[in-house]
């Protein structure tokens, strides 16, 4: 598997402390859009990002975004 399988077709919209996260890039977790090492054989991984600050985030769960893990509005195009 090369490509990303979209885990939902809108984005998820969290509330994330500071800190270092792995996005998964799969969208096979079960903990989306954060990795729980589902990927494990699929040629594809996590991207790490870090937040600085408290905030309200939209994810990325189609996998097709230009900004990942953030959501672009790439999800509209596959409806």
């Amino acid at each position: 598997m090369e490509t990303p399988k979209p885990a939902a077709l809108a984005p998820k919209v969290m509330e994330v402390e500071p800190g270092d996260y792995w996005w998964c890039a799969c969208g096979l977790s079960g903990d989306q859009p954060l990795c729980d090492g589902a990927h494990k054989g699929t040629g594809l991984g996590p991207q790490k990002f870090t937040i600085e600050e408290k905030k309200t985030v939209a994810f990325c769960l189609c996998k097709q975004s230009k900004n990942p893990p953030f959501c672009d509005g790439s999800h509209s195009a596959l409806k």
